[in-house]
């Protein structure tokens, strides 16, 4: 886990995006690419309760402290995940994560290949 970056806006960013990553609905939507929804559902549903356990951050992964990226893998299927942040309308990108209120916060799970 990133521990250098501590300032309140990163820690709330990280809370948020990390609620959402464990919920898969909490402050914001999932949204599965077309290779992961082609998967046999039994694996997604392993892929998404993997999503939700992930706590590998570090330094490497995780630069800025906010949780925002990973991948992982499963039956010898690896994915990625990240989490955007729009505005409203899903039409432009948000200016401000820390705040959950702004923010439409969008996690997407997708095999590597389609990144």
């Amino acid at each position: 886990m990133t521990e250098t970056l501590t300032d309140s806006r990163t820690l709330r960013i990280r809370f948020y995006n990390d609620l959402l990553r464990r919920s898969l609905c909490f402050g914001g939507m999932l949204v599965l690419t077309q290779g992961v929804r082609a998967l046999p559902t039994p694996l997604q549903l392993a892929l998404l309760r993997r999503l939700q356990a992930f706590d590998d951050f570090s330094a490497d992964n995780d630069p800025h402290g906010e949780h925002d990226f990973g991948s992982l893998e499963f039956d010898g299927v690896r994915v990625l995940w990240k989490i955007d942040y729009y505005d409203a309308s899903l039409r432009s990108l948000s200016e401000d994560p820390a705040d959950l209120a702004v923010p439409r916060r969008v996690l997407t799970l997708m095999l590597t290949e389609e990144y």
